[in-house]
């Protein structure tokens, strides 16, 4: 090992060449790593195309750009000038000990809707689980039209192999890192989550991982025929055609900022896209039958797909970001309420299995119940079911501590768990979400959880009961823990033979 106090990069050497990465807070970090070419020119929207080698030492210093984000972050001109190069498949890893052998590691998948979001975000600091002895890695992959739109001569889900691809490398090269390549466990969040529940049922990215951490799992998914209009709208205001030769001559920040503002006109879309234009946004993963053969539940409780290791959690108040984030916190109405149970709650007696048992519930609470249900809890419940059903592991859990800022109006809220994971209550989302002076609760729920991660990436056992089909053990975390049959039992009644379904045209 080098002496970490000298100015002396540490080196490892990879597949495909040297990398030089830098000391940070005692450990080693390699940053904007290559692992496929960049998908741009010739091979815009193909799959990732493997990487070549290169001479001499490459520096891996500074993160990679991430690719061109649909969504808030899509006007944002630093983001969309640092993706120009396409140089958009990278990945970064933080090692306790590069000249260590046989450490665990974990793989983390960001979220953002499938349209948003970078590994460069500070509230995935990966420094607190590399200072427990964790080799941790962060990808990014094509997200937006890039990743996730239906092309005519394109493979659809591209977004996922990325994410395959960079698994690949990860197999190939961890062990330079200290990294045992047969100990990788996956985690994401959100769109995150909704990707590893997808490489769970998708051949190719069997052996790729043993374990898997998913936080808020989404059901966006959609058919075919449904992703074909949604790409057919966006070529009609390109004023150009529905092909990956088309879309090519479009500029990548053009091509995302399109989608900006199709998912934000998607209301008036509700007639024709139905679900899909209810939740927001305008790509996301396609059952296509070959790259992703069908959604995880089925996969897995029908024996197509294999169970495994599987810490998988949810907020309690998913929908009170959404909520509050559009300003329509306090202004839901009935029908607003009524619209939520005829598209989203399931079956044909849905809306009035909520009704019955929620009788008490005004129209905000029931829209925010059945929107939390459908988009992320029941997903990740019946995932952690239907991962028991097929012979895996499942251990359950909901993040019951409220956030303290905005008089609390956010409640528990869509990731909100994420900084408490990371130990990144500081970081400018944490901030926002705790305060700048996290309170005793929240930092002991923090470490908690962080345990809980640190013990499943090593032993598989986050140190609470596995859930099992006929008791739903929880770990509920909050101000005090505990452990309890699950918290949202009424709606895992309702839900109870449903699994989510794909967006379909109505």
């Amino acid at each position: 090992m080098p002496d970490r106090g000298k100015a002396v990069q540490p080196t490892v050497r990879t597949a495909e060449g040297v990398l030089a990465g830098r000391w940070r807070q005692g450990h080693a970090v390699f940053r904007g790593i290559p692992y496929a070419q960049p998908p741009v020119g010739a091979f815009r929207f193909t799959a990732p195309a493997p990487l070549l080698h290169w001479d001499g030492t490459r520096q891996a210093a500074e993160f990679g750009p991430s690719a061109p984000q649909s969504g808030p972050a899509g006007t944002d001109s630093a983001i969309a000038g640092r993706a120009a190069d396409g140089n958009w498949l990278t990945l970064n890893v933080s090692t306790p000990d590069p000249g260590a052998a046989g450490l665990p590691v974990l793989v983390w998948i960001h979220g953002g809707a499938y349209f948003g979001g970078a590994s460069s975000d500070p509230m995935y600091d990966p420094a607190a689980l590399t200072a427990a002895g964790v080799v941790v890695v962060s990808i990014n992959y094509r997200v937006s039209a890039e990743g996730f739109a239906l092309l005519d001569g394109a493979p659809p889900n591209r977004g996922i192999l990325d994410q395959i691809a960079a698994l690949e490398w990860v197999r190939r090269n961890i062990a330079a890192f200290g990294g045992d390549p047969g100990q990788v466990t996956l985690a994401g969040q959100s769109a995150g989550a909704g990707s590893i529940a997808a490489l769970l049922t998708m051949t190719r990215a069997r052996g790729l991982f043993r374990r898997a951490i998913t936080h808020s799992v989404p059901a966006y998914h959609g058919t075919p025929a449904l992703a074909a209009e949604v790409t057919a709208e966006l070529a009609a205001r390109l004023c150009t055609l529905p092909t990956a030769a088309a879309f090519a001559e479009i500029e990548p920040q053009r091509l995302a900022d399109a989608v900006t503002a199709l998912s934000g006109d998607l209301p008036g879309y509700r007639e024709r896209w139905g679900r899909l234009a209810q939740a927001g946004i305008a790509v996301c993963p396609v059952v296509d039958g070959s790259v992703l053969p069908e959604t995880p539940w089925p996969a897995l409780t029908g024996g197509r797909a294999d169970g495994i290791e599987l810490l998988v959690g949810h907020t309690r108040d998913e929908f009170r970001l959404f909520s509050v984030m559009t300003g329509r916190l306090g202004s839901f109405t009935d029908e607003d309420s009524r619209t939520a149970l005829d598209l989203f709650a399931p079956g044909a007696v849905g809306p009035q299995a909520y009704r019955a048992s929620f009788p008490e519930a005004t129209a905000e609470e029931m829209l925010e119940t059945v929107y939390s249900d459908a988009l992320f809890r029941i997903p990740s419940q019946q995932l952690a079911h239907a991962n028991a059903v097929a012979g895996g592991t499942s251990y359950l859990f909901e993040v019951a501590l409220p956030s303290p800022v905005m008089g609390g109006i956010l409640g528990a809220c869509h990731s909100l768990d994420v900084p408490l994971a990371f130990g990144t209550l500081s970081s400018p989302v944490g901030a926002q979400l705790f305060g700048p002076e996290p309170t005793p609760e929240a930092v002991a729920v923090s470490r908690e959880l962080q345990r809980a991660w640190i013990d499943f990436v090593v032993k598989g056992d986050p140190g609470w009961a596995p859930y099992r089909p006929d008791q739903h053990l929880t770990r509920v975390l909050a101000a005090r823990s505990t452990t309890a049959p699950y918290p949202e039992d009424a709606s895992r009644r309702i839900w109870e033979g449903h699994t989510p379904e794909p967006f379909d045209l109505p």
